[in-house]
């Protein structure tokens, strides 16, 4: 795919550490970089406006779910096949999203996620843990088994982000892409499972994610996504009795 069918997101809040050495590797990818400033309170903009990534600037600060939606407006602006979003710590290697693309190109109705399926010790073990618990749910509300519903890293055909009820709600970032998960399974696109490194860098900035307070969120979407199914009990026998589509280098 040339590099002016895909965009990249970046969503960002706080992320002077290591904004500029993920845009400047983000720009190899692809011509499209579109960082969405969360009103960081240090100079994440300024940094961003030294580079050729397009500066997204919120005036307030909204959480990762308004940053990734409103990156995803202004990249279908763009006519762009797909969106590929990478977190703005580091943690991903934008040398991975020709892996992505790859798949993509023979599958453009999957949403593909880099899945941190390598080297999984070096994620701190609550988040391990917090992470297979989401998994759980996420998988059986989705009635498709998947790995590393948390990971930031993925694909979305442009098509898909057309047919989603944007603009989600949830402040929670981590609770907007659980859910479209959910509901990009009800849609009829398939998933696939690229896996990559675990990356924790020393430098990076402290997680936003927190264990207990943005499971608990997950877990309440889910629940109202269940109710409303009925429990969707045959979901739950698929996610638990099929096989994640993790596409092997």
């Amino acid at each position: 795919m040339k590099t002016n069918q895909f965009a990249i997101v970046i969503p960002a809040y706080n992320e002077t550490l290591t904004i500029t050495h993920v845009i400047t590797e983000a720009l190899k990818q692809s011509k499209i970089v579109i960082v969405v400033n969360d009103a960081s309170q240090d100079n994440t903009a300024e940094l961003v406006r030294k580079t050729d990534a397009i500066l997204v600037d919120l005036p307030v600060n909204g959480g990762k779910a308004k940053a990734l939606q409103a990156g995803f407006e202004k990249a279908l602006s763009f006519g762009v096949e797909a969106v590929i979003t990478l977190d703005g710590d580091a943690q991903h290697n934008p040398a991975d999203i020709p892996k992505l693309l790859t798949y993509f190109a023979k599958n453009p109705n999957h949403l593909c996620i880099a899945s941190r399926l390598k080297d999984r010790q070096n994620a701190p073990r609550s988040r391990r843990i917090a992470n297979s618990i989401a998994d759980f749910w996420v998988s059986w509300a989705a009635g498709k088994p998947i790995a590393d519903s948390q990971s930031g890293f993925r694909l979305y055909p442009s098509s898909l982000l057309k047919l989603l009820k944007l603009p989600y709600e949830n402040k929670s970032g981590f609770v907007f892409e659980s859910e479209v998960l959910i509901d990009s399974a009800h849609l009829g696109y398939g998933f696939a499972f690229i896996p990559i490194d675990t990356i924790y860098a020393e430098n990076r900035r402290a997680s936003h994610f927190r264990a207990g307070f943005d499971i608990t969120q997950i877990t309440f979407m889910v629940a109202k996504k269940l109710l409303k199914k009925w429990m969707n009990l045959p979901g739950l026998v698929k996610s638990l009795t099929q096989s994640p589509n993790i596409i092997q280098d």
